[in-house]
């Protein structure tokens, strides 16, 4: 296992300069939001009661990367993965990789409220386990554009939960154009049962 966790820490790394992407322009992909704005609220802050996660200050890089597969069907097309289907439409109103780096940029210079932890978890019992993490995503879950990873804190729990169960299961991170989902997979794995993947979340949402 320390093998394998040690291959796609370097894998991350060769593969890290691809995270440049075109430069975005905020005020341009503002109108763009619009259609965001519904469901991710005006903050990017998201909704849990539409099962819509916080957007609003996450990187750049990574707000292009997955409206970009969305858009193009490597992600949210698996039938398991059904908030990602929702999801697929709305990117598809995007007409170019411009205008998608214009709404990244908005995404990313928008500053939602620290959302409220909801999932009962053990944050202590995943302290060990982030160990696993933290080479990729930052000991404070900042996020590493090194190893194409996005931050962590400022996200809602119960979304960690959605997508942690979504990589263990292969909902995500099993295309073959998915590189960086690909590499979260095997992470997600080490993770066995829902209560380990509830204490993860809790303990993420305590990172500062």
């Amino acid at each position: 296992m320390k093998k394998a966790i040690i291959a796609i820490i370097l894998l991350g790394w060769g593969l890290g300069v691809t995270a440049v992407e075109a430069a975005g322009n905020a005020a341009n992909g503002k109108p763009f939001y619009a259609i965001c704005l519904a469901c991710h609220g005006e903050n990017g802050e998201g909704n849990p009661a539409i099962h819509s996660p916080t957007i609003g200050g996450q990187e750049t890089w990574y707000v292009e990367r997955q409206l970009k597969m969305f858009k193009s069907g490597v992600r949210g097309t698996h039938p398991k993965d059904t908030y990602g289907a929702q999801m697929r439409p709305m990117s598809m109103t995007l007409p170019t990789d411009q205008v998608i780096a214009d709404v990244a940029a908005y995404v990313n210079s928008l500053q939602p409220p620290a959302p409220k932890p909801t999932v009962e978890g053990d944050a202590s019992a995943a302290e060990a386990g982030f160990a696993l993490c933290a080479p990729c995503h930052g000991p404070r879950g900042e996020g590493n554009v090194t190893f194409n990873a996005p931050r962590l804190i400022g996200q809602h729990d119960w979304y960690v939960v959605q997508q942690l169960v979504n990589f263990r299961e292969g909902y995500r991170g099993t295309k073959p154009e998915d590189t960086y989902g690909m590499q979260m997979r095997p992470m997600a794995m080490t993770l066995m049962d829902d209560a380990a993947v509830r204490n993860m979340a809790a303990f993420i949402a305590g990172l500062k």
